[in-house]
């Protein structure tokens, strides 16, 4: 692990910055994916691996160790059971650190960490599963009879009043829209 920095921590003293963590890594493991400043995400790794790697025991000391640091036994279970599975076979490197633009305001140097996968998407947390529906396949009969043809071409035609309506009335929302484009002058 990191060896802890002198002199003010991320918070206001020692305690503050553990509580910090905490909830940070609570959040994670909750999201999989979280935004922060780019120091608290890299404060925060060496915390959440660990956490991963006892929770990957399986125990019921390990289940109690994580609960000294993560106080949501929701979380802790998610963490026992869905994400220690996933990383069952990985030895470390849990999560990724990847640099995005700077706060406005502040200019703070921001970051998102994240729980690396192998399969994206593996598990959706606190969003709605999509449903998988399948496009219905339509098979098109490759014989048509002569009458059919007919009728399709005599409801295409378009009969000559139909075409005149449609002239006038794109004249008139010509006249509409050259209002409203100019509406000091007007045409008649």
């Amino acid at each position: 692990m990191v060896t802890p920095t002198k002199g003010a921590r991320l918070g206001s003293s020692p305690a503050h910055e553990r509580l910090i963590l905490s909830n940070l890594a609570t959040e994670l493991f909750r999201h999989s994916k979280i935004k922060t400043t780019f120091v608290r995400a890299k404060r925060l790794q060496p915390v959440a691996e660990h956490l991963i790697t006892i929770a990957k025991k399986g125990t019921l000391a390990a289940r109690r160790q994580i609960l000294t640091k993560i106080r949501d036994k929701g979380i802790t279970e998610l963490l026992m059971t869905v994400i220690a599975e996933d990383f069952k076979d990985r030895n470390g490197g849990y999560t990724r650190i990847v640099r995005i633009e700077n706060r406005k305001g502040d200019q703070a140097k921001m970051a998102v960490i994240e729980l690396v996968s192998d399969k994206i998407g593996s598990r959706p947390v606190n969003t709605k599963e999509s449903v998988n529906v399948q496009e219905p396949v339509v098979q098109v009969d490759e014989t048509v009879s002569a009458e059919s043809e007919e009728a399709v071409d005599t409801s295409i035609q378009v009969s000559e009043d139909d075409e005149a309506k449609t002239d006038v009335n794109n004249a008139e929302s010509d006249k509409v829209e050259a209002e409203v484009e100019n509406p000091g002058t007007k045409e008649d």
